[in-house]
């Protein structure tokens, strides 16, 4: 897995006008890649690597990248979190940064989500190169150059560092529990919800696109998909096309320049149920499990869509009637501190604002065909899904990961608050049939 075949793959004059790039200097992904990790760090000139592990993933590579470095005479520092239960949040970055051994020159993360979030704010922090040892292939904020934190009780998306080299070992990566390797599957199933509604905001709000990344992102979920049979097995070939397709997904992510090919409402269920778990303490499971609840809810709520005929005068009625005062309540009600980002977002955004909303309308009912056609082209059955669901061993239901499905309504709601992006929750608000859903 080379990125210079991704770079290559996007046409020098894409028809989208951007010139696409992504800061990654390598990634590679086979088996046995570990033993390419000394060779790495001495082609960079590195005199000192400073490894950090937690300690579920120091027995399953942190002590091999020890023993590689020492036989290889690269000298290092280490860090092993102490917790069972890391945190994405000041305390777990302050305590890497306060072992950091300022006489290193690169940071070597050995992890997954929460440490290679940690690994690239510190190597920001630093200024020194990074190299993340994934040892599971669960998420796909390998390739990104953000680290999704919780700062001050809040759920946040920080800038950090895209990691200059992504080693996957998929030896090692297919040992690791397996409720991860669902995680990871279930955030590429996510990918059919994020290209219909890039594509379907291209439309409404003329918000940028492009057919050649989501095409990549497309291929790659296909891989994913129909090597899904081999995962629980722990099959080579379908621990490799998860992990090449989350990478790929933070590399469209670059390409494009947002996070569009990647997520939509599907990652903001997710978001919602991580900002109540923080508030709360309502129960929340691995990112990808729930962005795969949140595909299936998603793709049952646009089959309701397919059978909806917009009505002008019943969406301006309702979206005139709607009372944003009230509805900032409700939402601080449910979401506590979390809600205070969204309703800051709308003070800059406006997105109940009448007239805006007639001018998006007026575009959604003139291009109403167009529309019901992305859907069909992008998004499979929820039957489809759900099937696909089961075969991996996913939660089908939101019980299933401790959550009350009474809760859904006002969650789906919430979800056309949580960013600055036209998602499905959006269109059912704007064509003022967002309280006839049926969960």
């Amino acid at each position: 897995m080379d990125i210079s075949c991704f770079v290559s793959s996007m046409p020098t004059n894409c028809p989208c006008g951007k010139i696409h790039s992504a800061p990654i200097d390598k990634i590679i992904a086979e088996a046995g890649a570990l033993s390419r990790l000394p060779d790495v760090i001495k082609d960079y000139g590195a005199k000192k690597a400073f490894v950090f592990a937690d300690k579920n993933t120091y027995e399953a590579a942190g002590k091999r990248v020890l023993e590689l470095l020492a036989e290889n005479d690269i000298a290092y520092s280490s860090f092993v979190f102490e917790s069972d239960d890391i945190k994405p949040d000041e305390h777990s970055v302050g305590s890497a940064v306060m072992h950091y051994d300022r006489s290193c020159d690169i940071v070597v993360a050995v992890g997954s989500g929460v440490i290679n979030d940690i690994g690239k704010i510190l190597a920001y922090t630093a200024g020194v190169k990074y190299i993340i040892v994934a040892t599971a292939p669960s998420m796909d904020g390998y390739a990104s150059g953000s680290s999704s934190m919780e700062m001050d009780g809040l759920k946040v998306s920080l800038n950090s560092k895209c990691a200059d080299v992504i080693i996957g070992d998929i030896d090692i990566m297919k040992n690791c529990p397996q409720r991860m390797l669902i995680s990871g599957l279930g955030d590429m199933i996510a990918k059919y919800i994020s290209i219909c509604e890039w594509r379907i905001s291209h439309i409404i709000t003329g918000e940028y696109y492009c057919e050649n990344v989501a095409e990549l992102m497309r291929s790659a979920l296909r891989k994913c998909v129909s090597n899904a049979d081999g995962l629980l097995q722990r099959d080579a070939d379908a621990v490799l096309a998860v992990f090449e397709g989350l990478v790929i997904g933070g590399v469209a992510m670059k390409f494009a320049g947002l996070s569009r090919p990647a997520s939509g409402v599907e990652h903001y269920f997710s978001h919602i149920w991580d900002i109540r778990g923080l508030e709360f303490n309502t129960p929340v499971d691995l990112h990808g499990i729930q962005c795969a609840l949140g595909t299936l809810i998603a793709a049952r709520i646009y089959e309701q869509i397919k059978n909806i005929t917009p009505n002008r005068e019943k969406a301006l009625a309702f979206n005139a009637a709607f009372d944003y005062e009230s509805w900032k309540k409700e939402l601080c009600s449910y979401l506590g501190a979390g809600a205070k980002a969204m309703i800051k977002l709308e003070e800059k955004e406006r997105k109940y604002d009448v007239e805006a909303h007639k001018a998006r309308l007026d575009v959604i009912i003139s291009h109403w065909d167009e529309i019901i056609s992305v859907i069909n082209e992008e998004i499979p059955s929820s039957e489809e899904i759900e099937k696909l669901l089961k075969k991996i061993g996913a939660p089908l239901t939101v019980e299933e990961i401790g959550l009350d499905q009474k809760d859904l309504g006002i969650t789906f709601k919430a979800t056309k608050d949580i960013r600055d992006k036209y998602v499905l929750s959006r269109l059912c608000q704007d064509i003022g049939v967002i309280d006839e859903i049926v969960f």
